[in-house]
């Protein structure tokens, strides 16, 4: 009887598109794609192929997400709090898309936006777009755009902030909470679960999926002087997968976070995941590790 009332909510929650990973989150439970499989046989869920060995992952953390069965297939101290770095970004640009003054509204840069840290592509004085702002945040990572930005929407980066938690709560990410809205604090806090499901968020707004999927943005001050950004996201170009490409990623790092990464990937029978992995040892790493974990994931699993 016990098991029929699981197989009946679970069912439900397919059926009505909720992510039920979030629900299990608000009871500590995690469920795996292999226990549901075993309680239902109307709704076909990935599954692992026979003889399949496991994956080592160095990264502290990792879990990759289905997103079309709304499940986690693959998770590594999932749960775990981490600092995401400039992951924070995909945050900043949704609260961003919430607040847009409009793409054509010209912004100049001024002493209160600068921050340092990563690259500098933007300096006192230059006149740009906010659309030349969202992309300088969301491919190059630049701190003083992504400061600039939160002004030119006419917001105090308090303010800002506490719309940046308000939105965490909206999308039920429990365990993530931010300090700033650029990713150098250390009190940028989430987990690899709650990162995966921010950046499904994410890139679900066809605004932020043109950005971070954008190799290199070029475009020119008010001023004539040309800027040229080329993407933190070394897999853009560099993704060996056969049938499987990547669609957009987000970039972070600082000392104590380590180098993170999270993405999006598609393969030819249109079946999309989100990958993340916090906390790996180098730049390197963490794009040898998502591509050698998203491997793994399109050849283990059979949907």
């Amino acid at each position: 009887m016990i098991e029929q009332v699981i197989v009946t909510i679970v069912t439900s929650f397919f059926l009505l598109n909720v992510n039920f990973n979030q629900f299990f989150a608000f009871t500590g439970n995690v469920i795996s794609p292999e226990a549901v499989i075993e309680k239902q046989t109307t709704i076909h869920l990935p599954q692992k192929k026979d003889g399949v060995q496991e994956i080592d992952v160095l990264a502290y953390s990792a879990a990759v997400f289905d997103i079309k069965d709304k499940l986690f297939i693959f998770e590594k101290n999932s749960n775990d709090r981490l600092r995401i770095a400039s992951i924070s970004k995909l945050m900043t640009a949704l609260v961003f898309l919430d607040n847009n003054p409009g793409w054509d509204k010209v912004y100049e840069i001024s002493r209160e936006d600068r921050r340092d840290g990563g690259k500098i592509y933007l300096y006192l004085g230059d006149k740009v777009t906010v659309k030349n702002l969202f992309y300088a945040i969301l491919v190059g990572s630049d701190n003083t755009a992504t400061i600039a930005l939160i002004h030119a929407a006419g917001l105090s980066e308090a303010d800002f902030v506490a719309k940046m938690n308000e939105k965490a709560k909206e999308l039920g990410l429990l365990q993530t909470s931010f300090i700033d809205p650029v990713g150098l604090s250390n009190d940028n806090i989430s987990t690899a679960r709650e990162v995966a499901l921010l950046a499904n968020a994410a890139l679900a707004k066809t605004e932020i999926s043109q950005a971070v999927s954008t190799e290199k943005t070029e475009f020119s001050t008010v001023a004539g002087v040309a800027k040229s950004i080329e993407s933190t996201n070394f897999l853009l170009n560099n993704f060996p997968a056969g049938d499987v490409r990547i669609v957009g990623g987000k970039t972070g790092h600082t000392d104590l976070a380590g180098y993170c990464f999270v993405a999006k990937f598609v393969d030819q029978n249109q079946h999309e995941i989100i990958s993340v992995v916090l906390d790996t040892p180098s730049e390197a790493d963490r794009f040898k590790q998502t591509s050698k974990l998203v491997r793994w994931i399109y050849d283990s699993y059979q949907w």
